[in-house]
């Protein structure tokens, strides 16, 4: 019925997602639907339910093969379109946060990108959890992010956030830090963890893997890779972890313990997905440049259905 597009699909298209399947190849990772068939031995899943599934690329389809531990039951009262908007973004999220994160209630927290997919999912859950989110955005977002009570925006390309955010907590610096930039960023977040702090790494900047000069960017983020040593960790009382969901696929006997987590927030109204505009099925091209254009704020997802 929908299915979710996120950044890998679109950087996976333009040759730039290195753990995509050599092209040609179907592209998408999160589906909503309905089931037409069981395996045998499957329980808790049956003919006609209406689920939600992460895939392992494939969700380009109308009709797809998944494992049943990356299916999960869909709410009566949950569209396919807020379904297919799940998976991807909100168990990469919580997994920063939450199992990686160690997330507590009054924890400060930094989410760089916080405009993307993934960075609207982790200030859902934030604000759940009762944490005080500091959050980087280019500023031409800043106006639509501003009832989603963000301490202190900032725009990372105009702005210094490792001394505004200082200032901010005193010099105490940040207990969690998502940061998806990558590069010279890598230091100054280091440096902005406080004491027992945590720093987890997701990514590098998008704006950057699409630009012409991509692999020459690359080539210089590969040459300035920070070393960190255990020695160092154990001095300043900080901990540097990372988080690639494409290498998990052999632990998904955790990832309905992970999503029903979410799904009871969803259950309890605590939280609805971002959905920035859906195209219908035959439209993917149409969706694809509409991401590229850097303008999102939310999910953008196909229907399959009226």
């Amino acid at each position: 019925e929908a299915i979710g597009i996120s950044e890998a699909d679109v950087l996976g298209r333009n040759g730039r997602y290195r753990e995509a399947p050599a092209i040609p190849y179907v592209p998408g990772y999160e589906v909503a639907g309905v089931v037409d068939s069981v395996t045998q031995g499957v329980t808790g899943i049956k003919e006609g339910d209406n689920v939600f599934a992460l895939t392992q690329f494939g969700g380009y389809s109308d009709v797809i093969c998944v494992p049943y531990k990356q299916v999960f039951p869909r709410l009566d009262w949950m569209t396919a379109v807020d379904a297919a908007a799940l998976p991807y973004s909100y168990l990469l999220a919580y997994l920063m946060l939450y199992v990686m994160g160690s997330l507590r209630p009054g924890n400060t927290v930094l989410i760089h990108d916080v405009d993307s997919q993934i960075g609207l999912a982790a200030l859902d859950i934030c604000q759940i959890i009762g944490a005080q989110v500091y959050a980087t955005a280019p500023l031409e977002k800043h106006d639509l992010l501003q009832s989603k009570n963000i301490v202190k925006l900032i725009d990372p390309r105009k702005e210094n956030y490792e001394k505004i955010l200082l200032e901010h907590t005193n010099e105490r610096g940040i207990q969690v830090i998502l940061d998806s930039l990558g590069g010279k960023h890598w230091f100054k977040n280091y440096r902005l963890l406080m004491p027992t702090g945590r720093l987890v790494y997701t990514g590098i900047d998008g704006r950057y893997q699409q630009s012409r000069f991509y692999w020459w960017w690359r080539f210089r983020l590969w040459a300035k890779q920070p070393i960190i040593t255990p020695f160092r960790l154990m001095h300043d009382n900080k901990a540097v972890m990372g988080l690639d969901l494409t290498n998990l696929w052999q632990q998904n006997d955790f990832f309905s313990q992970w999503m029903r987590q979410i799904i009871n927030w969803y259950d309890e109204a605590l939280f609805r997905p971002d959905i920035d505009r859906t195209f219908k099925f035959d439209k993917a091209v149409d969706a694809h440049r509409y991401m590229e254009t850097q303008k999102t704020l939310g999910k953008v997802v196909l229907t399959l259905t009226e």
